[in-house]
């Protein structure tokens, strides 16, 4: 077996009271939640103003709805259709894992469509303020996929290699640390670069559909490293269904750019 870093062996349990178990996982969603709820509402108050901040304080609950369940039906939708359809009262068993980013995202978006449109607010100015923290969730949540031992990359002989406890005797690239990076820090400070020289606010739409593209780039690229879901597999020509699932982000993204390109 080639050199390989030895795989930090933390407790996905954080702490344990009784019957209550707060686990890192679980850690994720909320500092995330609660990071993009204080950094919006920090960042509506810079020009142009176009959202007051107030309006985050009431979309918090609207967001934690739209990624919880959203993230879940995503992952039953896109990845195990066959089961749940078999085992519907175990859908909204959210605890025993499961969870898509792409299914989290248009519950987000869903939600934040029927925000807007009830509270008469600018939706484009709205999704620009929630993208800017959201790799800081990305993020925080990749982290916590590695301390699970879960969604590991595929055999490799990189001295970085790592054995995962539930990835058999081979060692594999730490893909969760590889999207880690490229959806949190690189993507946060794309984001921030944009809002604090670009001036990016002041064209609706731009941050959003930056977020969107970049987002999907990243993923797009993690996924040439990370071991595909064990039900799905490879799809064409060696690809998988988050790279699939990707590809209208891109589009989408570049699409909302332009957009406000053409509109300033």
């Amino acid at each position: 077996m080639p050199l390989t870093i030895p795989y930090p062996d933390i407790d996905p349990v954080l702490f344990q009271l009784g019957p209550f178990a707060l686990r890192w996982y679980s850690l994720a969603y909320i500092g995330g939640l609660i990071a993009a709820w204080r950094l919006s509402m920090a960042l509506a108050k810079r020009p142009p103003r176009l959202i007051e901040p107030v309006h985050f304080d009431d979309f918090l609950v609207w967001a934690t709805l739209g990624v919880i369940l959203g993230g879940r039906l995503g992952y039953v939708i896109f990845y195990q259709p066959e089961y749940y359809l078999n085992h519907p009262g175990e859908i909204l068993m959210v605890w025993q894992g499961g969870m898509s980013f792409h299914g989290g995202f248009l519950g987000v978006v869903l939600a934040a469509w029927l925000f807007v449109r009830r509270r008469n607010l600018p939706p484009l100015a709205f999704g620009d303020l929630l993208a800017i923290p959201a790799p800081i969730g990305l993020g925080l949540g990749r982290l916590a996929n590695f301390i699970n031992g879960e969604l590991f990359g595929r055999i490799s002989d990189a001295p970085w290699a790592m054995v995962f406890p539930n990835g058999g005797a081979v060692p594999r690239h730490p893909s969760q640390l590889y999207e880690a990076v490229l959806e949190g820090p690189v993507l946060l400070a794309l984001l921030c670069a944009l809002v604090f020289f670009g001036r990016a606010l002041e064209k609706p739409g731009t941050v959003m559909g930056t977020f969107i593209a970049g987002y999907g780039v990243a993923r797009i690229i993690s996924e040439q490293f990370r071991q595909p879901d064990t039900q799905l597999g490879f799809l064409t020509a060696g690809t998988t269904m988050g790279q699939w699932l990707s590809l209208p982000m891109i589009g989408f993204g570049l699409w909302l750019i332009w957009r406000a390109r053409k509109a300033n």
